[in-house]
């Protein structure tokens, strides 16, 4: 059904712009001809009583344009695409200049990242030469979702602490990079009960972390907990294997206060953490790892070194 889809449309779209072109053709030739004289060379329409349409014939060399322009029009649909799924004689693609175009950049960047070739991200958080260019690498591809200091925000975890949901090794922070993570907390509020169960299991939930709550309703919210025990553990210390948050911290990324705690039963979340090993090399993604790690490892006061980087 897809591949019929898409011949159709593929062809709808060829046959539109044909029909575009022969049209445009239709147009001119209508409009080129010689018109039949008339007595005063007008076409009989008068606009505010003494303004006539003169019948006269469109200029020869504007007419010589338009030709070519059609002829170009021709041309470059053959070379290049524009009927459809057709490629075009040339086989130019945007993608394949993309594809171009970053493997020129990557030949003239690999240099760069020569002196890190065989040292593991581990190894590479003491080398301020390689976080410096991680740090670059971090601003332009991790600042716009955890904040240029790494802290994050609602939603978007802080990389300063020690607290990760798929692991903080150099192993996991690198898979979470090159490969990305989906973190799904499904609506648990059917599985839970009532609105009162709802509440009395945010209780517990909050109570795990030592946070201040009504100690009876945890009390009777705790057999309600047994629905996340499957991916939070039955002390609620969290699985990193399925990316599920420890709830005996205090680090809550979509916020911790009852209400929060509530609408996450109810509602669930859908986080994404988007892939870059389409966009960055394995070196890039070993340097990048090694900045990210240290975020979580620098002392409060620590300033990160300058170092120059040989071009």
């Amino acid at each position: 059904m897809a591949d019929f889809t898409h011949g159709f449309w593929s062809l709808y779209v060829a046959l539109a712009t044909l029909a575009s072109i022969v049209a445009c053709l239709w147009l001119l030739a209508a409009n080129s001809r010689k018109p039949p004289p008339t007595p005063d060379n007008t076409t009989g329409h008068v606009w505010d009583e003494d303004l006539r349409e003169a019948n006269n014939p469109l200029p020869r060399w504007w007419v010589g344009l338009f030709v070519l322009t059609i002829v170009f029009s021709i041309g470059y649909l053959i070379v290049y695409p524009g009927l459809g799924s057709f490629q075009g004689a040339a086989g130019w693609s945007q993608a394949s200049r993309y594809d171009a175009e970053r493997a020129a950049l990557n030949a003239r960047i690999e240099p760069i990242y020569a002196a890190f070739a065989g040292r593991d991200a581990g190894e590479l958080v003491g080398d301020p030469r390689a976080l410096a260019i991680g740090e670059r690498l971090f601003m332009n591809n991790c600042a716009q979702c955890h904040a240029s200091d790494g802290r994050g925000s609602k939603g978007f975890p802080n990389l300063t602490d020690t607290d990760w949901n798929w692991g903080g090794s150099p192993e996991s922070v690198h898979q979470t990079i090159a490969k990305g993570r989906v973190g799904v907390m499904p609506p648990m509020a059917a599985a839970v009960g009532s609105s009162v169960d709802v509440e009395r299991l945010a209780h517990y939930v909050l109570s795990l972390s030592g946070a201040s709550t009504d100690a009876v309703k945890a009390e009777l919210g705790r057999g309600k907990f047994s629905v996340c025990a499957a991916c939070h553990g039955p002390r609620g210390e969290g699985n990193q294997t399925l990316g599920a948050p420890n709830l005996t911290d205090k680090i809550w990324l979509h916020g911790g206060g009852l209400h929060a705690v509530i609408a996450a039963i109810n509602t669930g979340f859908n986080n994404q953490m988007p892939a870059h090993d389409d966009k960055l090399t394995g070196d890039q993604i070993r340097v990048l790892t090694a900045y990210v790690l240290s975020l979580s490892r620098r002392p409060a006061s620590f300033v990160l070194p300058t170092a120059p980087i040989e071009r």
